[in-house]
């Protein structure tokens, strides 16, 4: 529902193709534009599909303290304390149906803990990982592991994974793999990416860590704002007071949203928070 009335207090903020440019840095009009809705005591938060490590980075870099929600809302955590808020780990079924259908599809799947990307292959995600890797501190870096037999990983790594990850650009491939997972009755299954296919806990999306979050600081539903672009970003869309969508937005999410703004080349995040939070 939209207000002008400036009183808003969370904004919740998707990461690529929403508060990053095409370059996957933070435009000097979006960090102006946070550090003024900053001053005003709003909480900002990043909601991605990332591994909570590489929010992390992003974070810190532009002066953040306030929690993440990542892996598409299977955990939320404060960098400051290290406390995580909420945590839903993967069950092991649903990991082992998922790397099941991808090595028939000749996929692979790679799956996330909060801190690490576990895979039998550097391909794919763990490649613009490692790519990524290779700009970065020691410290700032993901951590890729590639391992023997995900089975195993499974097993060795309980009570740590969060999401299962595919990326292929074969559709047909995804969709299938979509439809037998959703099929499993135990799932959430989300898209962040045109050629990606997300697989966590049903009922863990950004919409329902939002809420959580909301909940832990006491804010009301209508007082919070959402923006993003993509599928994986329409269920916090849905939940909040005012829903935006960035300009260059897949339709679905267009559909839902209270207002469309910017692309995320034309700063959308920051033409959003100047005429609805600052």
């Amino acid at each position: 529902m939209l207000s002008t009335e400036n009183n808003y207090k969370m904004v919740v903020m998707d990461m690529d193709y929403t508060l990053l440019n095409k370059n996957k840095g933070v435009s000097p009009g979006n960090k102006e534009a946070l550090a003024e809705a900053a001053k005003k005591g709003v909480h900002l938060v990043v909601a991605t599909g990332r591994i909570y490590s590489s929010a992390r980075f992003y974070t810190r870099l532009l002066g953040l303290n306030t929690p993440i929600i990542a892996s598409n809302g299977a955990i939320i955590k404060e960098d400051a304390t290290n406390r995580i808020m909420f945590q839903s780990i993967l069950l092991d079924e649903v990991a082992l149906e998922m790397i099941r259908l991808c090595k028939e599809q000749g996929l692979y799947c790679h799956l996330y803990s909060q801190d690490t990307v576990y895979t039998e292959k550097i391909i794919n995600i763990s490649q613009r990982y490692s790519e990524w890797n290779q700009k970065l501190n020691g410290g700032d870096r993901i951590n890729i592991e590639v391992v023997s037999s995900l089975e195993k990983t499974v097993e060795n790594e309980r009570g740590k994974i969060l999401k299962a990850v595919v990326v292929d650009n074969d559709k047909e491939k995804l969709a299938y793999i979509r439809e037998k997972m959703i099929k499993t009755g135990k799932v959430s299954v989300s898209q962040s990416l045109k050629d990606n296919l997300e697989v966590m806990n049903k009922g863990i999306n950004k919409g329902n860590a939002v809420k959580i979050l909301a909940q832990i600081y006491g804010i009301e539903q209508d007082e919070i704002i959402a923006i993003g672009d993509n599928e994986n970003d329409i269920s916090m869309i849905e939940y909040a007071g005012l829903g935006i969508a960035m300009g260059n937005a897949v339709d679905e999410l267009k559909e839902k949203a209270d207002y469309i703004t910017g692309t995320y080349d034309e700063d959308g995040v920051a033409q959003a928070l100047w005429k609805f939070v600052i």
